[in-house]
């Protein structure tokens, strides 16, 4: 399946102006919670507006840009301004350190970088770090010096009519870096294809029409709030709600006051809203679905569903893989205690460690067959060595177990890196983890391999409890010895507060072993 043809981003929009000029594109809450809204023809004139000044300032075709903003309306102005000149956008994380910023900004060369007034005092010495920056600009903010203002380029008129440049849909049109919970954040490069690829892909996986409002409260910086929600609703032509922040005590109010249809969320989030509301039985809500990834418990998946009478699909992809290579159907059977499906667009299989597909059942990697550049990432950015590692013979390796059962579902097991060798034994972290969070006081549970020097590696466990309740650690041992074979029991169990998280809630597991233990 391909619809992309030859088309850009800047093909996309001028479409979508011509079909719904002054339909509403974006609904926005701001921290302060005032709502501001902007039509596809007010959202292309500001993107025409910043592409010429983009191009007054001399940012040429392939140059990239680095924002360093929370969810705005400026960001997606930012984006499509540079994607109509060629340059290259490069979002990054605003809970990333200046040690971070420093490495991706000198990383992807850079010429100019994009932020907000609370960052400046990771910026003071930017050009030290990143002698490429030419130019820094602020939105949102009061003039400050050293600072381009973004409201100024807006309004400003130049004597010159500039061309825009050609595009070709395989250019690389943004590098999103990951998280790097192992090692330095990567960058991988996202194309124009890769972009109306995915928004094709969705629109079809989510039954998207044009009355739908895909709404959005995790980061803008990360490919799940730019593959799933906006490209998916851009290519119908819907709409867009956006919040600045995530609130769990108001996401369904959030979701109502902004008419949204369809959500998107992570496990940690669908957690933190359902610890908000548990006193509730049944809320008011517009949204019909939201896509979620990474392990939910069963019984809180049936809590969620009930609570908010809305439709739960799980879903399997990364930013590498741009679509949704698994699915769980909307209209059909759905196992959300699996990743689901293979969609259209991709082939999957699963291998063993010397590359042979595996039986039925049992545990292989996911290998994802795509196209570079159109169904999955163009490559990481100057790393040839780990992009030949990932993508081999057209397939791209996750580095993800699965299993497929029975009933042709696939079932997420662990990551390659996580799975636990004991005595000659493989140990899934994720069954341990499922074992512990289906006890009534776990709220959440996080499992890793330590060193040992009799049984290559301890389970080693680390839990948060649900508010006001208490359990010990040999009875949650036992809990565990009545659901897993022996071999499988943790060695040893820690409480914490919470865990080291990336920024969409990923549990940073090698982290763990540092963590300190609740008294």
């Amino acid at each position: 399946m391909d619809c992309v043809g030859e088309r850009t981003l800047r093909d996309l929009l001028n479409e979508k102006l011509h079909q719904h000029p002054d339909k509403t594109l974006f609904l926005f809450e701001d921290a302060d919670r005032h709502v501001s809204q902007k039509t596809y023809r007010e959202f292309e004139d500001e993107v025409d507006r910043l592409s010429r000044y983009f191009l007054h300032l001399g940012i040429r075709k392939g140059e990239h840009v680095t924002l360093h903003i929370p969810n705005n309306l400026e960001f997606y102005t930012i984006w499509f301004a540079l994607a109509n000149i060629g340059a290259v956008m490069v979002p990054t994380n605003i809970l990333s350190p200046a040690s971070e910023m420093n490495y991706i900004i000198s990383n992807s060369h850079s010429v100019m970088l994009i932020t907000e007034q609370p960052y400046l005092d990771k910026f003071a010495d930017v050009e030290t770090h990143c002698p490429a920056i030419r130019y820094r600009m602020l939105t949102r903010s009061q003039p400050v010096d050293g600072y381009l203002s973004y409201d100024d380029a807006l309004v400003f008129e130049s004597g010159y009519k500039f061309a825009l440049p050609e595009l070709h849909n395989e250019d690389t049109v943004a590098i999103l870096y990951t998280s790097g919970t192992t090692s330095k954040p990567k960058g991988v490069c996202v194309t124009h294809a890769n972009y109306l690829f995915v928004g094709e892909q969705m629109a079809l996986n989510l039954q998207l029409t044009a009355n739908d409002r895909t709404f959005i409260v995790l980061p803008l910086f990360h490919g799940n709030a730019q593959y799933y929600s906006t490209m998916s609703a851009l290519t119908v032509g819907a709409s867009i709600a956006l919040t600045e922040k995530f609130s769990a005590s108001r996401y369904f109010e959030q979701a109502n006051q902004l008419q949204a249809t369809v959500g998107s969320l992570f496990a940690a989030p669908i957690r933190m809203i359902l610890a908000k509301n548990e006193t509730k039985n049944v809320i008011k809500n517009t949204l019909h679905t939201i896509i979620f990834a990474q392990n939910v418990a069963a019984e809180q998946l049936n809590r969620f569903e009930e609570l908010a009478g809305v439709r739960l699909s799980q879903l399997y992809g990364m930013t590498e893989t741009i679509g949704i290579p698994l699915m769980n159907p909307l209209h059909g059977v759905c196992k959300n205690e699996s990743i689901g499906r293979p969609t259209l667009g991709y082939e999957v299989k699963l291998v063993d460690e010397q590359g042979n597909d595996v039986q039925k059942g049992a545990s292989g990697q996911i290998l994802i067959k795509g196209h570079a550049g159109r169904t999955i990432m163009k490559k990481y950015l100057r790393n040839p060595l780990s992009t030949e590692e990932t993508i081999q013979d057209g397939w791209l390796r996750t580095g993800d177990n699965a299993r497929i059962g029975e009933d042709g579902y696939y079932y997420f097991v662990d990551r390659v890196k996580d799975m636990i060798k004991r005595s000659g034994e493989n140990v899934a972290t994720i069954e341990v983890e499922s074992a512990l969070a289906s006890h009534t006081a776990v709220y959440e549970a996080a499992v890793i391999g330590v060193p040992d020097d009799m049984r290559d590696e301890a389970i080693k466990a680390f839990v948060i409890l649900n508010e006001e309740m208490y359990v010990t650690e040999d009875e949650l041992l036992a809990h565990c010895q009545a659901q897993l074979a022996k071999f499988k029991v943790p060695d040893s169990i820690d409480f914490l507060d919470d865990f080291p998280r990336t920024s969409v809630g990923k549990i940073q597991k090698n982290k763990l072993a540092n963590y300190i233990p609740v008294k």
